[in-house]
């Protein structure tokens, strides 16, 4: 069995579980909610053992390497480190209807991963031979996959305020009845972005020790560095404005979305679209 059939079953988990999760939000059915929820366990510990499959697959071709250093790898990771976060937040919180805002996120990664990308083993470049590429990308995908459940969970708030908004009856209906109150999606949406702050601001500090590693200095001002510590500073302004300001409610969400559309850019914009010290991963 190889690694990319395994990937396979677990994209075409994810697409089952989104659909779930959809009728979930149709239904209202408790049971099916579970089952859109362990659907995605099977395709996260589907995906684990992938990972660890092509990792040794990656040994047996001679390169020996995590699969952690190209774009398909990468993207791979980031839909694991996604389901990874969901589960550790409903396992906590009891919100199993957050699932239907952010499986797609993975789903949409593993399908771009699958369909899209080279999926080729390849050896590393000198510039990736180093036990920081590890520390990096673990700390920095952890962050995004924070950030990704934040911006799901800021566009249910905005969905559900927009409702409460245009109904005067407080105990509305239909799909938006499954969502938990404002006030809860917004104390949801500070918790994940604290989760996902201290974790972007480690793969920023590994990545600055890797780039003195590889290239002799921490900072270079290369468009992936200067994306990341814009997207550090969006997060920044958040957190500050929040503690600081009280921002909550639409603000908080609003931000917590363009943070995230920031980070996609600095993840993908910049690797498939600007060219710098961190180009090696744009065309794989």
């Amino acid at each position: 069995m190889s690694s990319s059939l395994l990937f396979n079953v677990t994209t075409l988990s994810f697409l089952v579980s989104m659909l779930v999760f959809f009728v979930f939000l149709a239904t209202k059915n408790k049971t099916i909610g579970l089952a859109g929820s362990l659907t995605a366990y099977f395709g996260w510990l589907v995906q684990t053992v992938a990972i660890i499959l092509r990792w040794k697959e990656s040994y047996d071709l001679g390169h020996g390497h995590a699969p952690l250093s190209n774009l398909y790898e990468s993207v791979v990771f980031f839909s694991w480190t996604i389901i990874l976060i969901y589960g550790i937040m409903e396992v906590k919180y009891k919100y199993r209807v957050i699932g239907a805002f952010v499986v797609p996120f993975a789903l949409l990664g593993m399908a771009w991963a699958q369909l899209g990308l080279n999926s080729g083993i390849e050896p590393l470049v000198p510039a990736l031979q180093s036990n920081w590429l590890l520390y990096h990308v673990i700390t920095c995908f952890l962050g995004y996959a924070a950030f990704a459940v934040a911006c799901g969970i800021s566009i249910m708030y905005l969905i559900k305020a927009k409702q409460e908004e245009g109904s005067s009856n407080s105990q509305a209906g239909g799909v938006i009845a499954l969502f938990p109150g404002i006030r809860v999606l917004d104390d949801l949406n500070y918790r994940a972005i604290m989760i996902g702050f201290p974790l972007l601001t480690l793969g920023i500090v590994t990545g600055a020790a890797w780039a003195n590693y590889a290239w002799g200095t921490y900072w270079s001002w290369d468009p992936k560095e200067t994306w990341s510590l814009i997207v550090w500073f969006v997060y920044a302004a958040f957190l500050h404005a929040r503690i600081t300001r009280g921002w909550v409610g639409k603000r908080a969400a609003i931000l917590s979305i363009v943070g995230f559309a920031a980070t996609i850019f600095c993840y993908l914009g910049v690797n498939l679209f600007l060219s710098g010290l961190h180009s090696y991963g744009g065309g794989k």
